[in-house]
């Protein structure tokens, strides 16, 4: 992704008025689907990625997910294709300087949002733009201090897969101006999602209780009490989860999972939060996962 380049200031929009455009930083699995549902609620959307072929690979997923869509019943064919002329893709941030909300969503990695967050400080012209993060586990408020405007800096944290969990954390930090709340509620409402406030800790509340969960099982693996099947079997069987907690962890991303574990332990001291030698192995591996095509099971 190129650094910005000057831009010219453009005029900002009404204070508190309705968001039209809106900007994503980084097209996986996450942006990917953050894209696509804007996209179908009638969004302008923009999102900036490091390469052309990074382009390719996230309107790949953006029209494997709408197709799937489509074939369900759940998207007319014209309105997948009204969906995908919302959406064009630019590999540089100063593509993004007439956006009204800008949402970060690149890798669980702090050092690594904080350099998007300087560029997005700016290159975005409107001083009332919101500048939001979709990080599971990290500080809002540590990130917001690499912009100038760090009371217009929230957390709206989606969950995989986007276009069909209906819940939004949304998460102020100590900085964040209630009015900055307020918009990014009313935005992630009006893409049809259900709101809940969450506090700037580790973990927030969603995965603040999962991940113990999540990790308690990998180390029931580790220690050869029970297999992944076993586990995700009698989770499912027993307490009526839609999916085992391994099967989940794979589709999270081990990276991911071990990335999250690590921030939430960081944080809090607390051995439950503690990824297990077994996940940061199978990490260091190359083993991720559903993506990686291998994890706790293995996938075509």
């Amino acid at each position: 992704m190129t650094s910005p380049a000057p831009t010219t200031a453009l005029p900002s929009v009404r204070h508190g008025s309705a968001i039209e455009r809106i900007g994503i930083v980084g097209c996986g699995t996450m942006g990917a689907g953050i894209a696509e549902i804007g996209a179908r609620a009638g969004l302008d959307v923009r999102v900036a990625v490091s390469s052309d072929a990074s382009a390719g690979r996230g309107r790949r997923r953006i029209l494997d997910s709408l197709d799937r869509a489509v074939a369900k019943g759940r998207v007319a064919e014209a309105d997948r294709d009204a969906a995908l002329d919302r959406i064009e893709f630019t590999t540089d941030l100063a593509g993004l300087a007439d956006r009204q909300l800008v949402v970060e969503s690149v890798r669980e990695d702090e050092q690594v949002k904080r350099v998007v967050f300087t560029f997005l400080d700016k290159v975005v012209s409107d001083p009332d733009a919101i500048l939001a993060t979709n990080t599971s586990s990290l500080s809002v408020a540590r990130l917001a201090r690499s912009t100038e405007r760090s009371g217009h800096v929230i957390g709206i944290h989606f969950f995989n897969p986007v276009p069909a969990l209906p819940l939004v954390e949304i998460v102020p930090s100590v900085l964040t101006k209630p009015d900055t709340t307020e918009r990014a509620t009313r935005f992630a409402t009006g893409l049809g999602k259900t709101v809940i406030e969450a506090p700037d800790r580790a973990g927030f509340v969603i995965n603040a209780l999962l991940f113990p969960y999540l990790l308690s099982a990998i180390r029931m693996v580790d220690t050869g009490l029970a297999t992944a099947e076993t586990i995700d079997r009698g989770m499912q069987l027993g307490c009526s989860h839609p999916l085992g907690p391994l099967r989940l962890a794979d589709l999270i991303g081990l990276d991911t999972t071990a990335a999250i574990a690590e921030a939430m332990y960081e944080e809090t001291k607390e051995a439950l939060y503690a990824p297990p030698p077994l996940l940061l192995r199978m990490v260091e591996c190359g083993i991720l996962g559903k993506k990686s095509g291998r994890g706790f099971y293995r996938y075509a």
